[in-house]
């Protein structure tokens, strides 16, 4: 498979950054650490490319032809806008925050559980989206969500999405699972073979099944947790970890546990399903019927771009119908430019990664991170934020 070279590089963080002149973003709110969001202008006008951008991305995002002699969307950018791409790959999304703070980079692709993170600290700015031409075109399920804006202002450009499916060995697990039950059950015929992403943002999958089984916790979304809900999820995770066999950061691992049969069941993405169906590996995944938590990344322009005129010509050329059907096939996930589907090689891609498909992704709920304004519009309560998931996921792993 195409993807085996840079799946080798790629590691947690797709879970899953950005600015200048004219414009107000006026939004405030408490985030994390209780701050405020920064009052910061976006760009007014577009003008010429200042030569070069400089991006940090994930890996498979920003390719231009060194990994794979076909596979190339940087080059044609740059004929056509004279700006160079400098891209740096980031191997998680504590890592592009990290970055992203030095003022060194201009663009970022970031996952739902950095984004709010840059937003509130300030490290990037509104977006203004008329000036980019492509944006009409972004499937409406994607656009304003809590990842990539706050009070209805937009701080960045969707790129694609993807779900966290529930995936089984087919020879093993006999009585095919319906629900995330299967990877709770203190009982379950399969400990020391079930998986789970290694990720305080995992906090969000226990959250979501008892949002549906336990009601009386009052759950309405999984990234909003008061004192209460949040150790009811930390102790089913402290349950499950009983059962756990490994937790899964690096995708191609996983696909190799799968091979082996050292995992039966756990989470995945459709694309590590595909690989190890192509390895020949008896597996199925499916979206359970609570649905399911996922992940939609987001171009982002930094507040201290020193080149934001390629910033933006980057953004848009990026979500435009060619460019983006590549990467999404490139990388396994759905496009977000609706155009996009038209232009894959494989023709069954987008019903395959369910990209038009909003009633498909009406059950899923994106990677956001969580913040003490609780996302679900409670006023009368301090939610949890992302630094005590972060606390409570080290002490779960143990």
């Amino acid at each position: 498979m195409r993807h085996r070279f840079f799946l080798a590089a790629l590691s947690a963080g797709v879970l899953v950054l950005a600015g200048c002149g004219g414009g107000d973003s006026g939004s405030t709110g408490s985030g994390p650490g209780g701050l405020s969001v920064p009052k910061i202008d976006k760009l007014a006008s577009l003008g010429a490319g200042e030569g070069e951008v400089n991006i940090v991305s994930w890996a498979g995002y920003v390719e231009d032809g060194s990994t794979d002699k076909t596979v190339d969307w940087v080059s044609d950018f740059t004929k056509e806008t004279g700006c160079k791409v400098n891209n740096k790959v980031a191997a998680t999304s504590d890592e592009m925050v990290t970055l992203m703070k030095t003022g060194e980079y201009d663009v970022v692709s970031a996952s739902g559980d950095a984004s709010l993170r840059l937003i509130y600290g300030g490290d990037v700015a509104p977006v203004n989206t008329d000036l980019i031409a492509n944006y009409k075109d972004v499937f409406d399920g994607l656009k304003n969500k809590q990842w990539n804006s706050v009070d209805s202002v937009a701080y960045g450009i969707p790129h694609g999405r993807g779900a966290n499916l529930l995936m089984y060995r087919t020879d093993v697990v006999k009585e095919a699972p319906t629900s995330w039950g299967a990877v709770f059950d203190a009982n379950s015929p399969y400990k020391g073979k079930i998986t789970a992403y290694d990720s305080p943002i995992y906090i969000a999958d226990a959250a979501l099944y008892l949002m549906k089984t336990k009601p009386e916790l009052n759950i309405k979304n999984p990234y909003a947790l008061d004192d209460t809900q949040f150790k009811a999820a930390t102790d089913l995770l402290t349950q499950q970890n009983e059962l756990i066999g490994e937790y899964w950061s690096d995708y191609t691992k996983e696909v190799q546990a799968f091979k082996a049969g050292n995992s039966v069941l756990g989470t995945t993405w459709q694309i590590i399903a595909n690989l190890a169906e192509a390895d020949k590996a008896p597996v199925k995944a499916i979206l359970p019927t609570e649905g399911a938590t996922g992940w939609s990344d987001t171009w982002m322009i930094s507040a201290k771009a020193k080149h934001p005129n390629c910033g933006y010509l980057w953004m848009n050329h990026i979500i435009s119908p060619k460019a983006n059907a590549a990467v999404a096939e490139w990388f396994g996930e759905a496009p977000a430019n609706k155009l996009a589907c038209a232009q894959t090689a494989d023709k069954n891609f987008c019903t395959t990664f369910h990209a038009d498909d909003e009633a498909y992704f009406q059950n899923v709920w994106y990677w956001t991170t969580p913040i003490a304004r609780c996302l679900d519009g409670r006023t009368d309560v301090t939610c949890k934020d992302y630094s005590a998931w972060t606390q409570a996921w080290t002490t779960i792993k143990g």
